[in-house]
């Protein structure tokens, strides 16, 4: 098939790759504008961005598709299909409708369920026991179109990090299998029972509530692992803890229940066992108390 692809961060780079190890025509790669990165704020391309250039297909990094000069121009590539994979930018109906076969996504949940910006994180931070993938037909609507395939895979503890990688490897195999054999995945509409919405994660979101259950706080450690970091502080400095176990304990919440950084929550306590301190690397909680002692007692923020 001749296809356009859009996408931008790691998530979507498996799903490139594959079409082009299937043997697709990919005739351009469209991604969001190189950012300011890194210590010394220069420009970067997104993932997608390099890997295309890696696979010699041509790049276009428009700030916006709503112009007709624009959408003039993604319809002249004649694609039979686009394939989108978090590319971040809206799709006016024009985009949508340019392709012979529209638009197909590769979203990170088990559609109808955390439509939106966030799903892994969002499965996490509920306490779902599975999320997957959907390979669904782009329309108006934010993640509401009709899912053509969809695969499921158990949380059970993994991070954002993790489940994001292989989320992004199932959506890819799956997205190839759709491609291969179109008149056999028909378009199913999806219900609105079971609907939800996964708002973009804003940062203090990441700062641990101790007020909640340690299952909670532990939920928040792995939907925001490895960034943005769930976090707490502790004189006046923050640390990011990486990984941690719910253990037993009591004491007011936020307030460290023993000098092994077990910290008492709502109900029960979360222990730390990866754990980062700003400008350090990561290091195992066991090693950090060594240098910097966390009496019991220590009330924590």
């Amino acid at each position: 098939m001749r296809i356009v692809f859009m996408g931008t961060p790691d998530f979507a780079v498996p799903t490139l790759k594959a079409l082009v190890a299937a043997g697709h025509e990919v005739v351009a790669a469209y991604s969001q504008p190189p950012r300011p990165a890194g210590r010394g704020k220069q420009l970067q391309p997104s993932a997608v961005h390099r890997a295309a250039e890696a696979l010699d297909i041509p790049v276009r990094t428009p700030v916006s598709l709503k112009g007709a000069d624009e959408q003039a121009q993604f319809a002249a590539l004649d694609a039979d299909v686009a394939v989108v994979a978090a590319y971040g930018l809206i799709l006016p109906q024009p985009i949508l409708a340019a392709p012979r076969h529209g638009c197909l996504n590769v979203h990170g949940s088990l559609l109808p369920r955390w439509r939106g910006a966030a799903p892994v994180q969002r499965a996490i931070l509920a306490g779902d026991a599975l999320t997957g993938v959907t390979i669904m037909q782009m329309e108006r609507g934010l993640d509401t179109g009709p899912m053509l395939a969809r695969v499921e895979t158990p949380i059970a503890g993994k991070t954002a990090g993790e489940l994001t990688t292989e989320l992004a490897e199932k959506g890819a195999a799956l997205m190839v299998a759709v491609l291969a054999d179109l008149a056999g995945h028909p378009a199913v509409v999806q219900p609105e029972e079971g609907a939800t919405y996964a708002h973009k994660i804003e940062k203090a979101e990441s700062r641990l509530d101790f007020t909640r259950s340690a299952v909670e706080a532990e939920r928040q450690v792995r939907a925001f692992a490895p960034a943005p970091g769930a976090f707490f502080e502790f004189e006046g400095e923050r640390y990011r803890v990486l990984a941690a176990d719910v253990v037993e304990g009591s004491g007011a919440p936020g307030e460290t229940v023993d000098a092994a950084l077990a910290i008492a929550c709502g109900e029960g306590a979360l222990r730390p066992t990866l754990i980062q301190r700003a400008g350090k690397p990561a290091m195992e909680t066991a090693a950090l108390l060594r240098g910097r002692a966390v009496p019991a007692g220590t009330s924590l923020g």
